[in-house]
């Protein structure tokens, strides 16, 4: 049951961007049996998958290459998964990346988001939830390259990470970024505390929930507090105002 349902996503998505090919993943894992795992799983689910083993090869082949995601291993040989995602972004290629960290790699996270890292998977992860994150992951990047999101005199660019309040621009973490686009998105409506962690950090997220209180205030300091409104016992709600 899975399987046709994930594949059936698979097909509407291909279908809305205007591809007929299957959608194309690149696996970046150096450990022999996990890759092949990832190999034969996501290609029973319908992606084409290529594979390299280090990091140099992963770097090589998603620079070169034209694919959809990009599955990361954080521990790579020859460069590493911080390192390859630093290192494409800064080369303008914005094909989204999902990174492997270990079960309790809190750091690993953190860093990853911050070199712009788009989504991660703890392992030992369900593959359920990989294809899941996998499929998000492209449908923000296929409906969000060239599309501005406006809220009163705030622009928010999903395809380029870019943000401008009042025609200026504001730098924004990867993780503040991901914190504002869902609220860009859902805006005029009220976001709970609750879908705004599942959606930035994961429905599997099991640290603690305020941490959406946290990137909230980072948010007010960096685009005006006006502008991100707390509606009480609710949640928070992005709205056409600025400071004075």
């Amino acid at each position: 049951m899975l399987r046709a349902s994930a594949t059936e996503t698979l097909r509407g998505l291909s279908a809305w961007v205007g591809q007929t090919a299957a959608v194309r993943l690149l696996v970046v894992e150096d450990d022999p049996g996990l890759r092949e795992t990832l190999r034969r799983g996501l290609t029973a689910e319908g992606f084409d998958v290529d594979v390299a083993t280090d990091g140099n090869e992963g770097y090589w082949r998603a620079s070169e290459g034209c694919y959809s995601a990009v599955l990361l291993d954080i521990m790579l040989p020859k460069r590493n998964g911080y390192e390859v995602c630093r290192d494409l972004r800064q080369a303008g290629v914005d094909t989204p990346v999902v990174v492997l960290t270990a079960k309790d790699g809190e750091y690993d996270e953190t860093d990853a988001l911050e070199l712009g890292a788009d989504d991660f998977v703890r392992k030992p992860f369900s593959h359920a939830v990989l294809v899941a994150r996998l499929h998000a992951a492209i449908r923000r990047s296929a409906g969000s390259a060239t599309t501005a999101i406006t809220v009163g005199d705030l622009e928010v660019h999903p395809g380029r990470r870019a943000v401008h309040a009042g025609g200026v621009q504001v730098k924004l973490t990867a993780r503040e970024f991901a914190v504002l686009e869902v609220l860009a998105r859902k805006s005029p409506d009220v976001v709970s505390k609750r879908e705004l962690v599942d959606e930035v950090w994961g429905m599997d997220f099991e640290g603690d929930p305020n941490v959406a209180e946290v990137y909230i205030g980072y948010l007010r300091k960096k685009v005006g507090r006006r502008r991100v409104r707390t509606v009480r016992g609710v949640g928070y709600q992005l709205v056409n105002g600025r400071d004075s």
